[in-house]
């Protein structure tokens, strides 16, 4: 299916356009029969948050905002995959056209603004799976015309604590007016309390599920120094560093640069792991962080690793390279290990971090 895909598919829906073909893609996994994956190599395997994860792989939040294909990205050879981002109610999302691809960078602009159909409907999608196992996060959200923004997010934890394996607090799209914000202090203790309070309230219950804060790469460094005071206080159990940047490099060539949204992509591989290294030593190993942004080979994943991620997630990167990404990286990985005389990831992170400071 990855052969099919990388050779014959991925030319054809580039002939297209970019939502119609992420569309598209969607369909083709939901109802293709799919070959599983060779087992992983028991060298990626790590127990993070609590979760035992097969390899560090993992799909970012926005391939499948609906809950649609969890498990086909699972049988494809992801560790672990995210959807969302889900919010309470229903939203259309901003005006199309709102995805770009930026053929020449090899990166990706969109502008969706949380588009899905609402806790409920994706409710019962992950409800139907619970039983196939394997770790399946959940990134939540605020709608747009919310007069509470908090609530929203109490509202995903409460309605997804028994299905998500985990959650990401998601307080860093550029596509939400008004979303980072969030990230001032101030506003994300009092966000941070309340989800906590939630997450606890549900353990009472349920399993206690890990709350990730997911940050965007253009924090300044002060502000950086706040997000993860607040972080570590409120008692996360990780980070995911990072989402898009409203940054556009002058490196940037494609006609399509100029577009309104986040940057993701190559483009974004130096400055999310810069700010991934800048996390690491602020958190001094209080949780651990996923590294996302531009990962598309073994060397950026390894990189993502030595700069202070544990897991690392993509997306964007798929576009160009195809599904055969994720196996070529985890081989990669492997052999970066074994090579290093190394018996698991944890033992890489962070080891090249003084690197991007």
């Amino acid at each position: 299916m990855t052969g099919f895909f990388d050779s014959f598919a991925l030319p054809l829906l580039h002939s297209m356009d970019a939502e119609r073909a992420h569309n598209l893609t969607l369909l083709a996994l939901w109802g293709a029969p799919l070959p599983t994956a060779a087992d992983d190599d028991p060298i990626l395997a790590q127990n993070v948050f609590g979760l035992d994860i097969p390899n560090p792989i993992g799909m970012a939040a926005g391939f499948d905002k609906e809950a649609r294909v969890p498990d086909a990205l699972l049988k494809l050879g992801f560790g672990f995959t995210e959807v969302g981002t889900l919010t309470p109610r229903p939203q259309p999302g901003n005006p199309k056209p709102r995805l770009f691809r930026l053929h020449e960078d090899r990166g990706v602009i969109n502008r969706f603004g949380f588009n899905n159909g609402g806790h409920e409907r994706a409710r019962e999608r992950l409800l139907r799976r619970a039983a196939n196992g394997g770790v399946v996060g959940v990134n939540i959200g605020a709608n747009k015309d919310s007069s509470d923004r908090t609530a929203d997010y109490v509202a995903g934890i409460k309605c997804f604590a028994d299905v998500a394996s985990y959650f990401t607090v998601n307080i860093s799209s550029p596509n939400t007016p008004g979303l980072r914000d969030l990230q001032q202090a101030g506003a994300l203790d009092d966000l941070l309390a309340r989800v906590i309070a939630a997450r606890e309230q549900a353990a009472m219950q349920l399993p206690r599920r890990p709350v990730l804060l997911k940050i965007a790469p253009d924090l300044a460094l002060a502000d950086l120094d706040d997000v993860v005071k607040v972080a570590r206080a409120r008692g996360v159990d990780g980070m995911i560093v990072s989402n898009t940047t409203l940054a556009r490099p002058e490196t940037l060539r494609d006609a399509l640069r100029s577009e309104t949204g986040g940057l993701s992509g190559a483009p974004l591989f130096a400055l999310s792991t810069r700010m991934l290294a800048q996390t690491f030593v602020r958190v001094e190993n209080q949780f651990p962080l996923i590294g996302v942004g531009g990962v598309d080979s073994p060397e950026a994943a390894w990189a993502k690793i030595e700069a202070g991620a544990t897991l690392v997630q993509l997306y964007s990167s798929l576009v160009y390279e195809g599904l055969g990404l994720v196996g070529r990286i985890k081989t990669g990985l492997a052999a970066h290990l074994r090579a290093r005389k190394l018996e698991s990831i944890g033992q890489a992170v962070g080891t090249a971090v003084n690197d991007w400071l």
